[in-house]
């Protein structure tokens, strides 16, 4: 957790040396991010304001700010007019404040405490609130600091929602776009809907595409109610076979029907995916995809799967309550760096040395491949080993081979899965290629490219071993999805 609870007589001065500090201040919407290493301490000037207890009976003279003085406050007893029971019956917890201050930071608890209908109560009970989000909500509006980490940063959001206090939602949001991936695309897309984030919706979309056989075969899909699961298998641009998109809906039943404490038989499978099952482009599969996984999952009925059948191979072809049409899928992109290409009896060749190029890039992108230059000598096949990498670190790589044809065109190699790549961070891409000796190399290289409306630059890598650079050199492309 970010922040916890203790007794009021205990003293302590741990904070969690591995959650996020988001500093908001409060005349901008600045968030800035920092890692954030604290050594414990026993004086009164230094105490964990997760949990303060005034000693001193002059602690006002060892606090000449009023931030800090007001930050000594949170979640402390000394002057504290309201208590909160925080959390659900059996596992909810005390939490001491101060009515000034929750006013001055939320509409909504102004309303409480003055306004026409404000109560008088001393003890208010909020259950569905988490505990430690509580104290986060607190904390930011003590003292303007924000500690989030992945295990209570949705709870958080909710209760910033819940009273109103978009600086600190915002800050939610921002973490959660800056940890979105493909394996928690999916929660947080369901998450995005019920709390109204249209932009956290918007990036979990962008990755969800992108990144469509990750995600739908990552834990977090089956975790997700079934109106997302629906608006899932109804994406138009889902970049992905139509045999992964059934068996997610099939995982997803196994983990419905375990919820709903039923057998994971083909009967209960169909009941709790229900019209969600018609969403799957079945016809869409290859015959032999539906032959060896969808024919053979048992939840079809028999006159689906015989009128499946019939539709892949008679004339006559039967009508499918299942959509027909393929899904679009995303369209790759392509950056290229070189304003022309050409060979020479002495160049380019190969010889198990690297070509290697930096870039980065002013918006999120997915690389899918990359394009290669082929063979000047006629037609030849390479094998090739590309590679990503981000500050030495392999996020990627595949090993294959392309047919170039003799000519000066590019030959595109692919990653097995998209990958995401963040934006205004260099990025490394490396081609090792056997094949030919003689090939087409590129000439007039750019640093800056503009595609669409992505802008990428380009600098030198102390990798590329083979002469390959931002003037001139192999790989001339880089395919994306954006």
């Amino acid at each position: 957790m970010a922040a916890e609870l203790y007794p009021a007589s205990i003293n302590t001065n741990l904070t969690n040396s591995n959650s996020t500090a988001v500093t908001a201040a409060s005349k901008k919407t600045i968030v800035q991010v920092t890692q954030t290493v604290t050594t414990p301490t026993t004086t009164a000037t230094q105490q964990n304001i997760n949990n303060n207890n005034v000693e001193t009976a002059h602690w006002q003279s060892t606090h000449p700010t009023l931030r800090e003085r007001n930050a000594l406050m949170f979640n402390n007893e000394l002057m504290a007019d309201v208590h909160f029971v925080v959390g659900p019956p059996g596992a909810s917890q005390k939490v001491p404040g101060h009515k000034y201050v929750l006013a001055v930071g939320s509409s909504v608890f102004g309303a409480m405490f003055y306004g026409d209908l404000a109560e008088g109560d001393s003890e208010i009970h909020i259950p569905d609130v988490e505990p430690a989000a509580f104290l986060i909500l607190l904390k930011y509006m003590y003292s303007d600091e924000i500690e989030l980490d992945a295990d209570t940063v949705l709870a958080t959001l909710y209760a910033a929602k819940k009273y109103i206090v978009p600086a600190l939602a915002k800050a939610c949001v921002t973490f959660l776009e800056m940890s979105l991936e493909a394996k928690n695309a999916c929660v947080l897309l369901s998450q995005s809907r019920l709390f109204e984030e249209p932009e956290l919706t918007q990036r979990c979309w962008e990755v969800i595409d992108a990144q469509a056989e990750l995600a739908l075969r990552s834990e977090g899909f089956c975790e997700i109610d079934l109106q997302t699961v629906e608006i899932i298998l109804k994406r138009e641009t889902l970049n992905t076979r139509e045999a992964v998109v059934f068996q997610a809906a099939l995982d997803w039943a196994v983990a419905e029907c375990k919820r709903q404490g039923l057998g994971p038989i083909s009967r209960n499978k169909r009941a709790v995916l229900g019209k969600a099952l018609y969403l799957v482009r079945i016809p869409t599969m290859t015959l032999e995809e539906f032959a060896n996984g969808a024919a053979q999952s048992d939840v079809l009925t028999l006159e689906e799967t015989h009128d499946v059948f019939l539709w892949y191979t008679a004339a006559n072809k039967p009508k499918l309550e299942f959509p027909m049409q393929k899904r679009k899928g995303l369209t790759p992109q392509c950056c290229h760096r070189f304003q022309s290409s050409a060979y020479r009896s002495n160049q380019w060749r190969y010889r198990g040395r690297c070509d290697s190029i930096q870039f980065a890039v002013d918006k999120r992108i997915f690389i899918a491949g990359l394009g290669l230059y082929g063979s000047s000598g006629g037609k030849a096949e390479y094998s090739v080993k590309i590679e990503l990498k981000c500050q030495g670190v392999t996020l990627a790589q595949n090993l294959t081979k392309f047919v170039s044809d003799g000519s000066s065109n590019t030959f595109s190699v692919w990653f097995e899965h998209p990958v995401q790549v963040e934006q205004d961070t260099f990025y490394t891409v490396s081609a090792v290629l056997d094949g030919n000796e003689l090939s087409y190399f590129g000439q007039e290289g750019m640093t800056e490219v503009q595609c669409g409306k992505v802008t990428f630059q380009f600098q030198c890598s102390s990798d590329s071993t083979n002469g390959t650079g931002v003037q001139g050199g192999q790989i001339p492309e880089l395919v994306f999805y954006a």
